[in-house]
Parts: structure tokens; C-alpha cells; sequence
């Protein structure tokens, strides 16, 4: 989503756009309610008059993006009409782009999956091909799907960054070799006709957090992305912080081991090179106890390896347990750094490579962040797993779409140059 770049001078509202911009806040208060809210309701929630609360619902409910679900009271007067989102109104597609894997998803207004699928991430340096295999894996997911492709309001598409949003460019993605200054917004937009978001994975993974995890989602938080690189995403008070170019949450070079191996930076125990997968992948190999043979330095290669670590541990493998639960001391000092920075109420952790980790790090994460917690007297902080799932980083792409579209955001007061 474009950011409204602060050093912008607001020059005042357009009265004629403030009617949209009060049915995208009615929009965004009916969604985060649960069961739904009353006209009434509504107007003491955005304090907007109960005939503008009318005016709009009645928008809302002509272009079918919020039902009528009956009546609600429990004491005199007239029952109110609850109104809920369509989830057939809009829907969106998202894809995430990941060294390894690429999954798709057919997301409706509620933030629910209607189809999704995943491939094996293309190799090869030519990212025309893989983005021609996008494009055709993206028509064949509509097509299964059944959903009227005039009710699709775009395609979001989460990457590794950095990114420039600005020109939907992916910068030198990490394990995507000839992915330099690729204009993947401009490709994918031709390539399958849709209108075409770019942001990065470990946002696109708090956005979708915000729509689709539940109580995870709200509030002050920050996504841990567990991918082939680490990430993380950052949410205050339910806004979702990309930062001056949209690249906010890049952790890789926080020390967390001043023991560590050296890092491309020049220091020694960073995030980057003690705690991604390939690292701790050739731990294992150093330990003998994964054949280095077997391995590889692609994605698919990387997350194959990763998953027969995992599967040692699993099976009580004291070295691989050893080096499982030495990364989640150091990424619980990362996190620590980013908590303390931000004095928020809890960490979600998600990601393609989450899953493997789960169970270990729930375990041990909680005790060492509040361990370094500055502010663990006054209040705790929670660490659970993603609340959307595997998929998280494809509904958060598809999200970008819905929160572009339908979220309010103040750049729709502004007048037009």
C-alpha cells in the first residue's frame, strides 16, 4: 500500500471524498466486531450522525460488501438490525513468492480462504519464467475457485525484501539469484490483468495477522517471519508500520551471539548468521549429523534439509535438539530488542519454516524475552503462533488488497493536485 510520505503538506479535505472515507471507518468498525454491530452502534463507535450512519449502511448494503443478520435486544424498544460483512462482496488474491515454496490463495471480505494451492518455488535465474508460472498458477486457482472474477479486487504479492514500493520492485532478494530491480508489480499486472500490490513477506504477514488471526492480530504487536530469511513485522495500536520506504522490520543484523560466526556485514553473531535455516542447516552438517551431499544452497533445497533437522529433533536427537534450542536463544534475543524498542504487548510468530519450530520455541521463547524484558514489572508480554496458519504469508498479500481498498486511510481526505 502507498504511504502517505510525511514530509507531504496536507493541504485540506475534499467534502466530496469525505463520504468515502466514512464508509471505509464504518467498513473497518463492522469488521473488527465479532458478531457484528447496530446502526446505533455504529454511531457511538465513529461518532458520526445516525443519518450519515444510514446513508452509508445503505451504500454499503447496495454494493453488497454488508448484510443484514437479523435482529438483535433484550430490553425496551424497537430491536436493532445487526449488520456483518459480505464475505462474498470482495475477494482478493494473494500470492507469496518465497525462495522455496509459492502459495496462492482466493481470500473473501472476511479474510477467509476460499481456494488456495502451493508450488514448488521455479529455479533458475530467470525471473520472466517463474512469473509467467505465477500468472497461469493464479488463473487456474480463479478458475477452481469458482468466484466471479468481476468481484476480485486485485492481487497482492508478498516477497523478500528489500522492496521500492514505490516502483513494486523487488531489490536483491536473498536466495532468488537474477532477481535484482525486478519490476514485479508492472510484470504481474500485464502478465494476469489484475490490479497488482507488492509489499514485503514479514508485512504482508502482520497485515494478515490484523485481518484474519483473531486476538492475536490486535493491539500492539510484532510478527516473527520464519521463512528462509528472519524477519519481523510491526503492528501499534492496530496500525500496521512499514517505516520511510516501506521496509521496516529488517532485524538480520542485530547481534545475538558475540561468539557467532561472522556475518557479510562484518560483524560476528548476527541474526542473519546464526539463525536462518541455511545456518542452522550446516550446524548440523558440522555436527555430522546431516549428510552436507544432500543439501544445497536454493530454497527448495534449503527447507528440504531444514526438515530432516527438524526430524531428528523431533525424534530426540540430542545434537539437533542442541542447535534447535541455541537458535531460539538467540532469536529470543532479537526479539528482546525489538520488544524492548517498541513496548509492545505480544509477539507472533509465523512463517513457512514455523511450523518445524513450534512446539520447541513455545516452549522456551516465553521465559528467555521476559528474562531481558525491561518492562516485565508492569506488564507481560504474550508469545503465541500465528492465529492464520500456514498460509499466512499469501492472505497477508491478499489482505493488502482488502486494506487498500477498503480500510480507511487519510490520504482519502486529500485533494487531487
Amino acid at each position: 500500500m502507498t504511504e502517505i510520505r510525511q514530509s507531504s503538506p496536507r493541504r485540506g479535505t475534499n467534502l466530496p471524498k469525505m463520504g468515502d472515507f466514512n464508509l471505509t471507518v464504518i467498513l473497518d468498525a463492522i469488521r473488527r466486531s465479532s458478531g457484528g454491530l447496530s446502526r446505533v452502534e455504529l454511531a457511538q463507535i465513529v461518532g458520526l450522525s445516525p443519518q450519515t450512519i444510514s446513508n452509508i449502511s445503505r451504500r454499503l448494503l447496495d454494493q453488497n460488501l454488508i448484510v443484514e443478520a437479523g435482529k438483535e435486544g433484550s430490553g425496551p424498544g424497537k430491536p436493532r438490525t445487526i449488520l456483518r460483512l459480505n464475505p462474498g462482496g470482495v475477494y482478493a488474491l494473494g500470492v507469496h513468492l518465497d525462495p522455496a515454496v509459492t502459495t496462492f490463495v482466493v481470500l473473501d471480505l472476511v479474510g477467509s480462504v476460499v481456494r488456495h494451492s502451493r508450488i514448488k518455488t521455479p529455479g533458475g535465474n530467470d525471473p520472466s519464467a517463474v512469473i509467467t508460472t505465477i500468472a497461469a498458477e493464479i488463473d487456474q486457482l480463479v478458475e477452481d475457485s469458482g468466484v466471479d472474477r468481476e468481484r476480485i479486487a486485485g492481487l497482492g504479492v508478498a516477497a523478500p525484501g528489500p522492496i521500492d514500493l514505490d516502483n513494486g520492485t523487488v531489490v536483491d532478494p536473498p536466495l532468488l539469484p537474477g532477481w535484482d530491480r525486478v519490476e514485479l508489480r508492472s510484470a504481474l499486472s500485464e502478465a494476469t490483468g489484475y490490479s497488482v500490490l507488492v509489499d514485503k513477506d514479514v508485512t504482508s504477514a502482520a497485515v494478515a495477522e490484523t485481518w484474519a488471526g483473531g486476538p492475536s492480530g490486535s493491539g500492539s504487536f510484532i510478527f516473527m517471519y520464519m521463512g528462509t530469511g528472519i524477519g519481523c513485522g510491526i503492528v501499534l495500536n492496530d496500525e500496521v508500520i512499514r517505516g520511510t520506504s516501506g521496509n521496516a522490520g529488517e532485524i538480520g543484523h542485530i547481534i545475538v551471539d558475540p561468539d557467532g560466526a561472522p556475518c557479510d556485514c562484518g560483524l560476528r553473531g548476527c541474526v542473519k548468521s546464526t539463525c536462518i535455516p541455511q545456518v542452522l542447516v550446516s550446524e548440523a552438517e558440522d555436527a555430522g549429523i546431516l549428510d552436507g551431499s544432500r543439501s544445497g544452497n536454493s530454497g527448495a533445497e534449503i527447507q528440504q534439509s531444514f526438515s530432516r533437522l527438524c526430524d531428528l529433533a523431533d525424534q530426540g536427537n540430542e545434537q539437533a535438539l542442541a542447535i534447535i534450542d541455541r537458535s531460539a536463544v538467540r532469536v529470543a534475543r532479537a526479539v528482546a530488542v525489538v520488544t524492548n524498542t517498541l513496548d509492545v504487548e505480544r509477539v507472533v510468530f509465523g512463517g513457512p519454516f514455523w511450523s518445524r519450530l513450534a512446539d520447541r520455541y513455545l516452549e522456551k521463547i516465553p521465559a528467555l524475552l521476559d528474562a531481558h524484558s525491561d518492562t516485565r514489572l508492569i506488564h507481560p508480554i504474550e508469545v503465541v503462533g500465528t492465529g492464520v496458519g500456514d498460509d499466512v504469508g499469501a492472505i497477508g498479500a491478499a489482505s493488502l488488497v482488502l486494506e487498500h481498498t477498503l480500510a480507511p486511510r487519510a490520504q482519502r481526505l486529500l485533494l487531487e493536485s
